[in-house]
């Protein structure tokens, strides 16, 4: 199957309707990580002809997703932001940006300026961030299933969302996670990649071990 032609940002909008004003706002992230990508690898470079279908509509499906009434959002290993800030940007409240890597919080610092988006960021691993229970948990690209939920396990509560973009051999990642792991479970194809899905989790328990 051929390869689709890049979107745009008029592409995006029509894939993805936004207002003018938020539009100009994401063109304004997407101006700052083309810039700054010269200097730093926030994001892979051969995505980056493609930024607006790789990261940006990649990002912004999330946001049908997330619930109506979600307060809170903690996106772990944020990178160079993708899906946490475009879910701010698009208006989910309570964000949190989870990055290590003190040049890509930098970069978050001024994305999240240059966007006027309402975001905390977290320089540090997400294992120091302090255990608090969130609406949903977003992560992209930052590890294994059965690692991710490890990660994401101090942010947890009966009602947690977590939604998690996956590639083509995620049900290699549930086979392995459900061993330690019960969850209810639904799965959304991605709107970005053919290959791609978002893994909708709730109800996430770990599994006792008995000795």
């Amino acid at each position: 199957m051929p390869p689709e032609p890049p979107l745009g940002p008029e592409d995006f909008a029509r894939s993805w309707p936004v207002s003018r004003e938020t539009l100009s706002r994401l063109e304004a992230y997407a101006a700052l990580l083309t810039r700054w990508s010269a200097r730093i690898n926030l994001v892979s470079r051969h995505t980056l002809p493609d930024l607006w279908r790789r990261h940006m509509l990649d990002s912004a499906q999330l946001r049908r997703l997330v619930p109506a009434a979600a307060r809170s959002l903690i996106d772990l290993g944020s990178g160079a932001g993708f899906p946490g800030l475009v879910l701010a940007v698009l208006g989910v409240p309570g964000v949190e940006l989870v990055e290590a890597d003190s040049r890509k919080s930098a970069f978050l610092r001024e994305a999240a300026r240059v966007t006027g988006a309402d975001v905390t960021i977290r320089p540090c691993r997400i294992q120091a961030v302090p255990p608090h229970p969130v609406d949903v948990v977003t992560a992209r690209g930052c590890a294994p299933l059965d690692r991710l939920l490890e990660l994401a396990q101090p942010f947890l509560a009966a009602h947690t969302l977590c939604l998690f973009a996956k590639g083509e051999r995620f049900a290699e990642e549930l086979t392995r996670a459900r061993k330690g792991w019960t969850m209810h479970l639904s799965v959304e194809r991605s709107l970005s990649d053919r290959r791609g899905v978002i893994l909708c989790l709730q109800q996430v328990v770990r599994e006792l071990r008995h000795a």
